[in-house]
């Protein structure tokens, strides 16, 4: 049984939050002496004071705002393909001679998403010689690949 502070019994009657961890709302409006009351913080008359009064975010008084100022930069490319990163150090958890394809790495938990292709990256060591399938991979992960004895294919999918 889990003890209180003072050694009391815990229960829902005598449990408390952490020190710190709750801090009191500010009761606006609730007279002089709680430092809030009569305007509730909000000053005298104007925009701001009256209930539903703020501006929205990037106006600027009538003036153009910045955002449409500045020019636009740059486009979406309507062909652009994400993939999911392998980097060669993470096939180290196969066994020699495993074949492996998007199924065994999703598998294994190396995937982030596994509908989006794969492509495979040189970074660190590859010390077994596996038959990987994939849709792309860099030419410096090609040729640790073929060093291990290993065989690498493209699906030819995306091209």
């Amino acid at each position: 049984m889990a003890t209180s502070k003072n050694g009391e019994v815990a229960s829902l009657g005598n449990l408390s939050p952490a020190a710190g961890s709750h801090r009191t709302r500010k009761r606006l409006g609730r007279g002089i002496g709680s430092g809030l009351g009569k305007t509730a913080g909000k000053g005298h008359k104007g925009q701001r004071a009256r209930k539903s009064g703020n501006v929205r975010p990037g106006f600027e008084g009538g003036q153009m705002k910045l955002y449409m100022r500045l020019p636009k930069r740059g486009f979406t490319n309507a062909k652009r393909v994400e993939f999911n990163i392998v980097n060669l150090e993470a096939l180290n958890v196969f066994a020699t001679g495993t074949k492996v394809d998007a199924k065994a790495l999703n598998e294994a938990g190396l995937l982030r998403w596994s509908q989006l292709p794969v492509k495979l990256l040189g970074r660190g060591e590859l010390g077994k010689k596996l038959d990987i399938l994939v849709d792309r991979a860099s030419a410096s992960a090609q040729a640790a690949v073929e060093k291990a004895g290993g065989t690498l294919k493209l699906t030819g999918q995306l091209v």
